[in-house]
């Protein structure tokens, strides 16, 4: 990953950041045309900056016009043409008679950059993009992403209500299941999240580099906590309902997999698991640079307003509300460790 010229998806992590972007502006202070508070440049102003051919910048025009297309690059004609020549007035080096003009903005001039394999100036750009992404990133969600999700308004209430779900699968696992408390409740839990999300707590731990006292359920997005504890709800009927039907009979580790391997391909199941499974993947590429290489079909772009969410004016300053429900916090961990 992070080869910017290779993945749309990382290119589009970059554009979607309007902060980042915002910064990359500023560092660069490169000469647009201004028009409406926006930069523009036209293709040999593009082509000048990094330092190719016209025709190298028309060819990728060609090979990726609906990327470039979708992050600012316009064809210019008629009236609007018109508007700008008048609002940028003799700025904009092309003959007089010109009646269609392309342009890009500054979001497709990185775009652009972030393409072109022939140019030493862009990738130097590049890895001056990457690393503004990164401090913008960490700068934003305080100096530390490992709890970017803490950041979502929606994490606190939802990690709230999980409490009750995450309690009746452990009551139910107690009482309903056959083995050692400790054990049991690592193997079950281990196999809901082979079924969630194709890792066991063990290899969640690697890909997001925790550290042994630090809970896993407290790095995960409000969404796919929602989606765990309703699986954990799930299961907790089931073991229940085939403990009465089995005459009181406790049931076995192989039963509660089978229950588990039912209740995930259960159609039902499948958008919840599919959504948990994409922002947990797209995520964590973009915020924690955390690779689920099991989930590699999930990935997709984060969106505008997911940065907005979790580094955005949307997103809280959890350290600020910690002391207001430090006691909720504590009743969380406490029912963690029941």
């Amino acid at each position: 990953m992070n080869d910017l010229t290779v993945s749309n998806i990382e290119r589009q992590n970059v554009l979607n950041n309007r902060y980042a972007l915002q910064t990359i502006q500023e560092n660069l202070a490169v000469d647009g045309l201004r028009y409406h508070d926006e930069l523009l440049f036209t293709t040999k102003m593009v082509a000048d900056f990094y330092g190719v051919d016209e025709r190298t910048i028309k060819r990728y025009i060609q090979d990726h016009g609906d990327e470039l297309r979708a992050n600012g690059y316009f064809l210019s004609q008629g009236k609007e043409l018109k508007d700008i020549k008048i609002q940028i007035g003799d700025d904009i080096n092309v003959p007089t008679k010109t009646t269609i003009i392309s342009f890009f903005t500054f979001r497709a001039f990185l775009n652009i950059g972030m393409l072109l394999t022939e140019s030493e100036r862009a990738k130097q750009l590049r890895t001056r993009i990457l690393d503004i992404v990164i401090a913008t990133i960490n700068g934003r969600a305080g100096g530390g992403t490992k709890y970017i999700n803490w950041r979502d308004r929606d994490y606190l209430p939802t990690a709230i209500k999980s409490e009750n779900y995450r309690k009746n699968f452990t009551q139910a696992v107690g009482k309903y299941v056959d083995g050692l408390s400790t054990y049991k409740y690592e193997q079950i839990t281990d196999l809901i999240y082979k079924a969630v999300f194709r890792e066991n707590a063990k290899e969640y731990r690697v890909v997001l580099r925790l550290q042994n006292e630090e809970n896993v359920r407290h790095t995960l997005y409000a969404e796919v906590l929602l989606c765990i504890s309703s699986f954990e709800n799930g299961v907790a009927h089931q073991i229940e309902k085939r403990y009465s039907e089995n005459g009181n009979k406790l049931l076995t580790i192989e039963e509660v997999k089978a229950i588990i391997d039912d209740l995930a391909a259960a159609p039902m199941m499948e958008p919840f698991i599919n959504d948990a499974r994409s922002k947990m993947a797209s995520r964590d590429v973009a915020f924690r640079d955390a690779w689920h290489v099991n989930l590699a079909e999930y990935l997709r772009a984060v969106t505008p307003d997911e940065f907005d969410k979790f580094i955005g004016d949307a997103s809280i300053d959890f350290d600020n509300i910690l002391e207001a429900n430090r006691e909720v916090l504590k009743r969380l961990k406490q029912a963690e460790d029941e």
